[in-house]
């Protein structure tokens, strides 16, 4: 719509066509726009499930001689998935942010039910 000389969209026409790799804005939604508040909002709710994610590894995990709460992944599997089906993903942004660790790039439902989980 941007190239089209029949357009009267003025929105269209004000815009940058491409952004380039060095530009801060490249990659990202424009600012006030609702795809970015959705992105907002999802961040949001992804932070939350973590959190709580956190609170369940600390009231069912056990505390260690080091002082961490760990959990075994078949017992918080167990636990969690009646919360939510997405136990994995949420382990995977929790180790991201440094809020948890345990071996292994991905963990398998009955094959990594030993794996310890610990909360950092």
């Amino acid at each position: 719509q941007r190239k089209n000389p029949f357009s009267s969209d003025d929105r269209l026409a004000s815009k940058p066509v491409h952004t380039h790799r060095g530009d801060p804005t490249y990659g990202r939604p424009p600012e006030g726009s609702r795809t970015e508040q959705r992105g907002k909002d999802a961040h949001s709710h992804v932070g939350k499930e973590v959190e709580e994610l956190c609170l369940i590894i600390r009231n069912t995990g056990q505390v260690g001689e080091d002082g961490h709460v760990s959990v075994t992944f078949g017992q918080l599997f167990e636990t969690y998935v009646t919360i939510s089906n997405k136990v994995v993903g949420i382990l995977l942004r929790a180790r991201k942010h440094g809020l948890v660790h345990f071996e292994g790039e991905m963990l398998w439902q009955g094959k990594d039910d030993d794996v310890v989980i610990t909360l950092l």
